[in-house]
């Protein structure tokens, strides 16, 4: 799965991106994503959970590979 994510705010935390997008079926599976470096962000693992993800950012892994973009206002 490849896909743009259009971001209204500054920033979203890593755990609740791959959440929204159903990458990850809850929180706590998400959280379990990036405890075991299963997400890249930028080609680097992140183990932060609360990762401030922010247009420019590639957030990867497993399957997935999602571009966050700044939403057009």
């Amino acid at each position: 799965m490849r896909e743009t994510f259009e971001l209204d705010d500054e920033f979203i935390p890593l755990c609740d991106l791959l959440k929204y997008l159903s990458i990850a079926e809850s929180g706590g599976e998400a959280k379990y994503m990036v405890a075991e470096g299963y997400v890249l962000v930028d080609g680097e693992v992140e183990l932060r959970k609360r990762f401030k993800v922010r247009p420019g950012h590639v957030v990867s892994g497993d399957g997935f590979e999602i571009e966050v973009v700044a939403a057009a206002h």
